[in-house]
């Protein structure tokens, strides 16, 4: 039985021609051999399976064949070569009729001994050493004592040093004068797939050679013509996967190939190639956007349900669906079509489903998809992170539709009430003053509910102006939360005159009163000892300011010039003040006039009643503010006058007792049902209990004085005080 050689090995290339996908390595290769600049050193780098070792290997052979020794270096022609030589012409130039003026490519002969030595494995000037497991510094002096020793057949020595990376920096370091200054016939060719791990200066000493990843066509073309010489029938869309699959590296791609037709025989499908090699393909994710474009989710679930029961990992799936949306999108514009890198077939059904697929839908999914993809590794359920991002897309393009809508705006005969409510508000906020709003309609901070008199009800949005002069005032609405005990009234003064900041009809140059003339007091008075009292020295007549002019008639006393004629209704200032009075003595008689003197006649109180009503309040402060507690957890109780003497310990707990006096003393006599219940600050006085011990010294003289013989023992011992 015939021993198998995998297609890596049997269909390694063996000229510069026949390498795939590196063009630009080999052309630079081909001329630097014929026009003799070749360098001493050379490094090879770049991903795995791309070509390294077979340019190196392919390299060596060239250099050292017999026809480019005799025409490329002796400059011997064509013609000359193959009447004396023509075993070693390439068929190229043997065929052609002038063979001196016929263009080639500079390849190996493949004929010649030195070719054949080196095809065989037997060629004494091509050695390869293996960095992975020959390391070291000795290891790199066995090669540098081989390098002196020139070849006996050929011209040069070429040392392959395949992944080179793994050397060490003491074997970097011994390595690097025999790199720097070879002998003439030594070639060395460095291979590595890390080129960041190779030490600066050994890379300053060779041509270096960047490997590219092997696109996916240019694979697949090698793939076809393996599978043409092994007479396997293959489709094109099984031969693109395995592309694909193999990440730009052509010995993986040839590595699936062997394995999909030990697993399919001689007829290579694409479903085999899916199956076996465990691939979400593109049937997938068409089902998928095919369901999402028609808000499917029960078919999007199910989808999902079994991509999961086929084994694949949820994390692909979302990767493969970006990648999905990325090819549609790219496919929206048939000048970027040639992005995709898939098969024909494929292709035109990706232009198809991009046709039917909203641009807008395809961007908002990719910007889902993409935050899926991120935030999965965090998600504690994956499974339910997934089917959260698949709900989201499934209703994705009704939502980007219902944007479009709301984006160009309501028409002007469909214009919905909040925004008329809206504009009503705005424009009630900055319409001008109105009518005075009766008492229970004084919002909290002093100022009166002016847009009340402005609203309209004509269903437009727009408010209406009341008229200034009503002679039937509107009754007053009351306010539907009013607060349960409203801050202080400011003064309408200032609360008019910042709101409603209306300009002035009058001359506001002869309203505004004169300055007044007062003698500065600069000089201290030390004789008499006592300072200046009215801005002026002790004994001279003081400088008094002009009086103000009387007011003009017309006008209404203390009310800002300009405000009555833009403020219809509003009365004068005085009337005004005497209403706030009048509401401030109400409130202020809701609350009982505590007594001044003694009280007879009144019924004895109930001290357990007292006693439980106090523990409750205590508890309630202790639960809102210990400052409180602290005042009120204290043992009280009431005289015959229904009168709670309280001793607190400082100023301080009085004046914060007298913050919530009146709060506390209310509900105090409404639980225990004494309206004649009061409550008598008293400060305790401070006992002096002795001298306050503050240092160590103190401290000790204290003990002494008490304990006697701590002096002796101290003497004895010869103890300080610090401790």
């Amino acid at each position: 039985m015939e021993n198998f050689v995998v297609s890596a090995r049997k269909y390694r290339p063996a000229t510069f021609r026949s390498v795939v996908g590196q063009q630009h390595v080999t052309t630079t290769l081909q001329n630097a051999i014929a026009s003799q600049h070749l360098a001493q050193a050379f490094l090879f780098c770049g991903p795995r399976g791309v070509g390294k070792t077979t340019c190196a290997r392919i390299l060596a052979k060239t250099i050292n064949c017999e026809f480019v020794e005799e025409h490329v270096r002796k400059g011997r022609p064509v013609s000359e070569l193959l009447q004396v030589q023509p075993d070693i012409v390439p068929e190229v130039l043997q065929q052609a009729p002038d063979p001196d003026n016929t263009p080639f490519e500079l390849e190996a002969c493949g004929k010649c001994s030195s070719c054949r030595a080196f095809q065989e494995n037997a060629s004494f000037n091509v050695h390869e050493l293996d960095a992975a497991s020959n390391n070291s510094v000795e290891d790199i002096r066995s090669l540098v004592e081989q390098v002196r020793y020139a070849p006996q057949q050929g011209r040069f020595k070429v040392y392959i040093i395949d992944e080179v990376h793994m050397l060490s920096n003491a074997a970097f370091n011994a390595f690097l004068k025999t790199l720097e200054e070879p002998p003439s016939y030594a070639i060395f060719i460095l291979a590595t797939t890390e080129r960041h791990k190779i030490i600066p200066t050994i890379l300053s000493r060779c041509q270096i050679f960047d490997f590219n990843r092997i696109r996916v066509d240019d694979i697949r073309g090698h793939l076809r013509y393996v599978a043409t010489q092994e007479h396997i029938k293959a489709e094109d869309d099984a031969l693109h996967l395995l592309a694909q699959k193999a990440d730009g590296g052509l010995r993986d791609a040839l590595s699936m190939f062997d394995q999909m037709v030990t697993f399919s025989g001689h007829d290579l499908r694409y479903k085999d190639v899916v199956q076996n090699l465990h691939i979400l393909d593109y049937e997938y994710y068409f089902r998928l956007v095919d369901a999402l474009l028609t808000e499917n989710l029960s078919q999007t679930l199910l989808l999902l349900e079994e991509v999961v029961q086929n084994g694949f990992d949820l994390h692909n799936f979302v990767v493969g669906a970006a990648e999905h949306l990325r090819g549609l999108l790219v496919c929206k514009d048939p000048v970027t079509v040639q992005l995709l890198e898939v098969s024909d077939n494929i292709r035109a059904r990706y232009v198809q489903q991009a046709q039917a697929a909203p641009l807008a839908f395809l961007l908002s999914a990719l910007n889902l998809v993409s935050q899926c993809d991120r935030e999965f590794k965090q998600a504690k359920n994956q499974r339910l992170h997934v089917e959260l991002m698949l709900m989201k897309l499934a209703y994705l393009n009704g939502a980007v539709q219902f944007a479009r809508d709301m984006g160009a705006g309501p028409s002007a005969n469909a214009q919905p009430a909040s925004a008329s409510n809206g504009e009503a508000k705005k424009k009630s906020s900055v319409a001008p003053a109105a009518a005075p709003a009766p008492d229970g309609l004084l919002s909290t901070n002093g100022t009166a509910e002016m847009a009340a008199p402005y609203a309209s009800a004509n269903g437009s949005g727009t408010a209406s102006p009341a008229t200034p002069a009503s002679p039937t005032p509107e009754p007053a609405r009351p306010l539907a939360h009013a607060p349960a005990d409203p801050e202080p009234i400011v003064p309408v003064e200032s609360g008019v005159e910042e709101l409603h900041s209306t300009p002035s009809i009058e001359n506001e140059a002869a309203t505004a009163p004169p300055t007044t003339q007062k003698l500065r007091d600069t000089v201290p008075h030390v004789e008499i000892g006592q300072p200046s009292v009215a801005g002026h020295e002790p004994g001279q007549t003081p400088v008094t300011a002009a009086p103000l002019p009387p007011p003009r008639p017309g006008l209404p006393t203390g009310k800002p010039i300009g405000l009555g004629s833009k403020i219809p209704g509003l009365g004068s200032l005085n009337a005004l003040k005497a209403q706030m009075e009048q509401q401030a003595a109400g409130k202020a008689a809701l609350v009982d006039t505590e007594p001044t003197g003694p009280t007879t006649g009144l019924a004895p109180i109930n001290d357990e009643v007292l006693q439980r009503v106090w523990a409750e309040l205590l508890e309630e402060r202790k639960q809102n503010s210990m400052s409180e507690y602290s005042v009120l957890n204290r043992p009280v109780r009431a005289n015959e006058q229904h009168v709670i003497l309280l001793r607190v310990d400082n100023p301080v707990q009085e004046d914060q007792f007298n913050e919530f006096r009146a709060g506390f003393l209310g509900e105090l006599r409404r639980r225990t049902g004494y309206p004649r219940l009061n409550v008598q600050v008293e400060i305790s006085e401070q006992v002096d209990t002795g001298r306050k011990l503050y240092t160590s010294t103190d401290k000790l003289e204290y003990l002494m004085e008490k304990y006697p013989m701590l002096s002796e023992m101290k003497q004895r011992l010869g103890l300080d005080a610090d401790f």
